[in-house]
């Protein structure tokens, strides 16, 4: 698994947590989970990133 596979997985644990505290009424956890919600969409686009270039990699090394 990629380091940044783990991190997602990391910050959707984290997110989920949070998440849990402000449904039970937490105001302050809400905050904490908008911030692990932006974490996931930053390292979503960097899994992109990288499944893009890996296929690249790939698609090249099959055209030698």
């Amino acid at each position: 698994m990629s380091e940044t596979v783990q991190k997602l997985l990391d910050a959707v644990e984290a997110w989920q947590y949070e998440d849990e505290k402000f449904v039970a009424g937490n105001s302050a956890a809400g905050t904490r989970a908008r911030k692990e919600l932006q974490e996931i969409a930053k390292l979503v686009k960097t899994r992109r990133t990288e499944i893009t270039e890996e296929k690249n990699t790939r698609k090249e090394a099959k055209a030698s």
